[in-house]
């Protein structure tokens, strides 16, 4: 039997006791915030679909259910369990809430993270079949979809027929999708003619589809034209927010420190709250520089600034650690960034195990591998086995996450 085939059948014996499933675990305390929580750091596609289909039903938003239901469809999407997902999203047409919108809508995103943009289409052309009113927010959803499934081109020509052919006014999401299109593609003079273009139809410049435009200057190296879009829109009274600093820090995060910190500053003057990213992205300039004591102290200030780190602090510090041969300090953050289950990624890790073992520290070097292989996703196991294998660290199953997650002095 094929492994499609027997996944397949999988589902269909799943869905036959969802309801029962549901109940069942309901009943056993999973709420859907745990049920959310556990989606997060859960990449088995089985596991992930039965921790979804337990709580599914019981979803009283379209925001709530499409959060959950597209990490379970990525989860299947990188087994390649592509009839198990349109097997799953085939299956919410049935419900009764798909005459409403936004509940279809979901349906429709979902596809689009699966990369099964036909899907997506045919569920959209379904909507008089399925009595569901149409309107700019399936449109919304669609054009979602289609960015998702990395069909870029097909983009503008949605947006010039659909909204003519259903009789409704495209709006700022769309817009703004619109214009991200035309930044994958790198077409960015095309991009600010239709900036300038909502400008004149006074539809709003949102923020997210500004920082769209700024991140892609810089990133096509564009950077006196993106400091001129920055300045034009600061004239303008344009309201930018924490992500456009951050795109504006990230590329002179490679320069000096000071220049970082005075865009920090300016941040705070204008009302605004510097995150994590903010500081990763100094922390980076900081070890770039070799000054690796001034990066920790920005890392000991999160707290005091009301951040947590993430996974990028870590992968941050971690990295430049064992780059400057201090594996003992990295294995620490390791396990405190295990601790706060923000898991560095392989490149990284495999650098720590590798100075780990250099040092004579198995029993860490062990001790990572462990942890890893129970955190990271299963496409990745088949490269932890190697990085095993060619460090003798094969026993690694000898030794538990605990191990790893003890807490040591300075």
């Amino acid at each position: 039997m094929s492994s499609s085939l027997r996944h397949f059948r999988h589902f269909r014996r799943f869905s036959i006791t969802t309801a029962t499933t549901a109940t069942t675990t309901t009943k056993s305390s999973i709420s859907i915030s745990q049920a959310k929580s556990k989606l997060r750091t859960e990449y088995d596609p089985d596991k992930a679909l039965e921790i979804y289909s337990s709580v599914s039903k019981n979803y009283s938003s379209p925001v709530f259910s499409r959060y959950a239901q597209d990490l379970t469809v990525r989860r299947l999407a990188k087994s390649k369990r592509f009839n198990d997902i349109e097997t799953l999203i085939e299956s919410h047409k049935k419900d009764p809430k798909i005459t409403q919108e936004p509940f279809l809508s979901t349906l429709i995103r979902s596809y689009g993270q699966a990369g099964m943009f036909d899907h997506a289409m045919r569920t959209f052309d379904q909507m008089e079949e399925l009595g569901t009113p149409r309107s700019v927010i399936s449109f919304n959803a669609l054009l979602s979809a289609c960015i998702q499934s990395k069909l870029f081109d097909r983009v503008p020509v949605l947006f010039n027929e659909i909204p003519t052919k259903y009789d409704f006014c495209p709006d700022k999401v769309s817009y703004g999708l619109f214009v991200k299109s035309y930044c994958e593609i790198g077409s960015i003079d095309k991009a600010l003619e239709l900036l300038n273009e909502m400008e004149t139809k006074g539809v709003e410049v949102t923020a997210v589809t500004f920082t769209t435009v700024f991140n892609s200057l810089y990133k096509y190296g564009k950077t006196e034209e993106a400091e001129k879009l920055w300045s034009e829109m600061v004239k303008k009274g344009f309201e930018l927010d924490v992500a456009a600093y951050n795109v504006r820090i990230m590329n002179v995060h490679g320069g000096e420190p000071e220049k970082l910190k005075e865009l920090i500053g300016e941040m705070s003057n204008v009302g605004l709250k510097p995150d994590a990213i903010t500081y990763n992205y100094l922390m980076t300039c900081y070890c770039k520089k070799g000054m690796i004591e001034e990066a920790k102290s920005v890392y000991k200030g999160l707290e005091s600034n009301g951040l947590n780190p993430n996974a990028g602090t870590f992968r941050t510090l971690i990295y430049y650690l064992c780059l400057n041969g201090d594996y003992d300090k990295g294995y620490k953050f390791f396990k405190e960034s295990v601790r706060m289950n923000k898991i560095s990624d392989f490149m990284t890790l495999k650098l720590l195990v590798q100075g780990l073992v250099k040092k004579k520290k198995m029993k860490e070097a062990k001790g990572v591998i462990r942890t890893v292989k129970k955190k990271f996703p299963p496409n990745l196991l088949k490269a932890w086995k190697k990085v095993e294998e060619e460090l003798g660290l094969v026993a690694a199953s000898t030794v538990t996450t605990e191990e790893v997650q003890e807490t040591t002095t300075d």
